[in-house]
């Protein structure tokens, strides 16, 4: 626009040098600064290219612009526009990047701030940073426990899914190990400290979520590969390629253009194009479908993928005990199996009542009110209804109670081997029927498991779970490999076990106790209904909670990284014919093409072929 607004040609490259100047040397000081290091190490990147095509082209306007010997044309615009695209693009990928210390603050928050102590045979509040192993602690129904230690009195179930795994509460009587961070569902205990400070489950899991994302190496670009041949051959035919000429008796101007055209050609806007415009639009599609990629380094890895890790509990499965059988012993009908049992469930808070309950109002079951309802903790409980004795519970419930069950074990073993919970009824003296709830499988967990299958990808299936229940589960859902009774540490120790024998290992979990293990694994998938730090810890969020997604996002990162690789032939495709000619091999039948606007223009091209390349991805849907 400076002709229509009357500059001449000195004044106009007199504002474009004034405005180009900051961009070279400000914006544009980490190239220089890489290219120092990199030169350090004798190495070429992408930021060598960058630094000596920018300046090759800037330092050229400015000697254009201080003498009409070199011509008129100036090339400013060329390096700001280069260095203002590339570093938006590096702004991209570091907004994408999550904060690793938002998983650690996360993990953090689950400590409580205080604990009920008895010092002095007094009840007292204090800091837990002031705990001492050895001291008593009292925890009361629905709080969280401030420490690890050892049970002394009371009796309670425990929330301990966030820390093992496990779906369903444990039973804690006197001797029982406690784990700090886990929630007390009813029923008060007293405990002793055994660890505290850095030395807690949760402390250790702490440290192994900051060992395992700060030994995450950044992945090495592709085209850093190749520009580190690409980059000094380049550099090497424009100075070959020049002196050539000027051995010839062509003018320095000339031999200039010559060097100048052979660096402007291979500029590296394509190259600085071809990965982040892939990777914009296929965040882009990842986050149409519900699955969120958090970095780059995650959609470019994922593809390379050789084994999937599940947790169960919350991912294989909903996490949420369901009835999901219901046998009757005696001629008494399904729902007045559901009537009796939940007579006593109504009065009771453990989890599995709430599955018998839900069951029951699904069955449109009336459950009238009993009375003297009494809970026998680790057994079961026990009410009455019209002067008769309802018993509910396990085998030693039956056998406290006196009630045979001896007729019905097939069948109770039958279920517990597919990894079910079976709660024995008995009305009276005699067995009535069986209740078995579980853990149930997610709707497209087999599915998911099917389509790696196909995919060639191997699939493991690790939990906190005895093996029983776990390879039940496994059976289900059609995964062969099997690891249980698995602790936290030892499941992030598990993903590393794969690693050393060469395998690329992607971890899909849900749980605070999956936090380290999808940190270690080199593609972390958090399942969007999980819990915070589980998010925060992995670099692939499925949103929509559909494991059949976990397929997407491999897909999706194959399919990115073939159009990367599309990117950077076409790249190096203008580059292979434009260089030889901004060479000036064919010189003098095409002399024009030697002129450094040319060279810019075939640069433009090149950039326009992989936007549009990149923009093609728009097209990309997802199998299911």
């Amino acid at each position: 626009m400076s002709d229509m607004l009357g500059f001449t040609i000195a004044s106009k490259n007199i504002i474009l040098f004034l405005l180009a100047t900051p961009v070279q040397f400000f914006v544009g000081y980490r190239f220089y600064k890489g290219t120092y290091f990199s030169l350090k190490s004798r190495m070429a990147t992408m930021d060598t290219l960058v630094a000596v095509s920018t300046s090759a082209a800037y330092f050229y306007s400015v000697l254009v612009t201080l003498t009409p010997y070199f011509g008129e044309h100036v090339y400013f615009e060329t390096s700001a526009v280069l260095i203002t695209f590339i570093i938006f693009g590096k702004y991209l990928e570091a907004v994408t990047k999550g904060k690793a210390s938002e998983a650690i603050k996360k993990l953090i928050e689950l400590q409580p701030k205080t604990a009920t102590v008895i010092r002095n045979g007094k009840e007292m509040i204090i800091p837990i940073k002031d705990l001492k192993v050895g001291e008593k602690i009292i925890v009361k129904p629905g709080q969280k426990i401030p420490v690890d230690g050892v049970l002394l009195s009371g009796n309670s179930s425990v929330d301990e899914s966030m820390i093992t795994g496990e779906s369903m509460p444990v039973e804690k009587r006197k001797g029982d190990q406690i784990i700090g961070g886990t929630i007390n569902k009813h029923g008060s205990f007293q405990f002793r400290a055994t660890k505290v400070g850095k030395d807690t489950a949760l402390n250790q899991i702490i440290k192994l979520v900051e060992d395992a994302q700060g030994s995450k190496a950044p992945i090495q670009r592709l085209a850093d590969k190749v520009s580190s041949y690409f980059v000094p051959a380049v550099i090497i035919i424009a100075i070959l390629a020049s002196l050539f000429w000027y051995s010839t008796g062509q003018s320095f101007a000339f031999t200039l253009s010559i060097f100048i055209s052979v660096l402007i050609i291979a500029c590296p806007c394509a190259l600085g194009l071809a990965t982040p415009t892939a990777i914009m639009v296929g965040t882009g599609k990842g986050a149409e479908n519900g699955i969120l990629i958090k970095n780059a380094e995650a959609l470019e890895n994922a593809h390379k993928i050789t084994t999937v890790v599940f947790d169960k509990t919350g991912t294989l499965t909903k996490g949420k005990p369901e009835v999901t059988n219901v046998v009757k012993l005696e001629k008494i009908s399904e729902k007045n199996i559901l009537m009796y049992a939940g007579i006593v469930e109504n009065k009771s808070e453990h989890p599995l009542a709430d599955a018998i309950i839900n069951k029951a109002k699904r069955k449109r079951v009336k459950i009238p009110n009993g009375t003297g309802f009494k809970a026998v903790p680790g057994h079961g409980a026990l009410a009455k209804y019209r002067n008769k004795r309802i018993i509910l519970g396990n085998r030693k419930m039956m056998d406290k109670y006196k009630i045979k069950y001896q007729n019905a074990e097939d069948e109770i073993i039958s279920l517990e081997n597919e990894g079910k919970t079976v709660i024995l009824i008995g009305l009276g003296k005699k067995l009535i029927g069986l209740i078995a709830v579980a853990d149930t499988v997610k709707e497209f967990s087999k599915k998911a498991v099917e389509e790696l299958h196909n995919m060639g990808k191997e699939t493991i299936m690790i939990t906190g779970d005895n093996e029983r229940t776990a390879k039940a589960i496994a059976k289900q859902v059609g995964i062969d490999n099997v690891l249980a009774d698995v602790l936290p540490s030892q499941k992030e120790k598990e993903i590393k076990k794969l690693q050393r024998k060469g395998k690329i290992v992607a971890m899909v979990g849900v749980g605070i106790n999956d936090a380290p293990a999808l940190a270690r694994a080199d593609v972390g998938i958090a399942i969007g209904a999980g819990t915070d730090v589980a998010l925060e810890a992995g670099q692939i969020v499925l949103i929509k909670n559909d494991l059949r997604d976990v397929v997407t996002a491999i897909d999706l990162s194959n399919y990115t990284v073939n159009k990367i690789k599309q990117n950077l032939f076409w790249a190096f495709f203008y580059n292979s014919i434009g260089i030889p000619i901004a060479a000036g091999i064919l010189f003098p039948f095409i002399g024009f093409l030697l002129n450094p606007m040319i060279g810019g223009a075939a640069m433009a091209f090149s950039s326009v072929s992989v936007v549009l390349n990149s923009l093609s991805m728009k097209r990309y849907k997802k199998t299911f």
